[in-house]
C-alpha cells in the first residue's frame, strides 16, 4: 500500500505565502519511479492539475492560473514533495491534495494515470 500524507494548508491572506508538503510512504513503493502531482478541488468545481513534477525531478509543468506563482519540487532522500504557493490569491481556495503515479503509466503533466492519492489539505485565501 502507498500512503500520501499532505500538510501545510491553513488560512491566509491574499498575496500571502503557503508551502504543501506531501510524505510518501509504503512498503513497496519506490519514491523515485513515481511523477507527482498537485490538483485542487474547489466546492462545485472539477479537480484541477495545477503543478506535476517527473519521475526524474527534471521537467515540471504549471496550469496556467497559477504559473509563474507556485513551485513544485521534490525530495527523492525524504520520499517527499512540496508546492510553494505565493502571491495567493481568493481563487485559490481550494482542497489541495497530492497524488502519485508510475512513470510507465504515461506523461506526467497529464492527469489521467494518477492512481495514489492523499487525503487533502484545506487552503483558504481570504480578501
Amino acid at each position: 500500500q502507498v500512503q500520501l500524507v499532505e500538510s501545510g494548508g491553513g488560512l491566509v491572506q491574499a498575496g500571502g505565502s503557503l508551502r504543501l508538503s506531501c510524505a510518501a510512504s509504503g512498503r513497496t513503493f519506490t519514491f523515485s519511479r513515481y511523477s507527482l502531482g498537485w490538483f485542487r478541488q474547489a466546492p462545485g468545481k472539477e479537480r484541477e492539475l495545477v503543478a506535476a513534477i517527473s519521475w526524474s525531478g527534471g521537467d515540471t509543468s504549471y496550469a496556467d492560473s497559477v504559473k509563474g506563482r507556485f513551485a513544485i519540487s521534490r525530495d527523492n532522500a525524504k520520499n517527499t514533495v512540496y508546492l510553494q504557493m505565493n502571491s495567493l490569491k481568493p481563487e485559490d481556495t481550494a482542497v489541495y491534495y497530492c497524488a502519485a503515479k508510475d512513470r510507465v503509466m504515461g506523461s506526467y503533466y497529464l492527469s489521467m494515470g494518477y492512481n495514489y492519492w492523499g487525503q487533502g489539505t484545506q487552503v483558504t485565501v481570504s480578501s
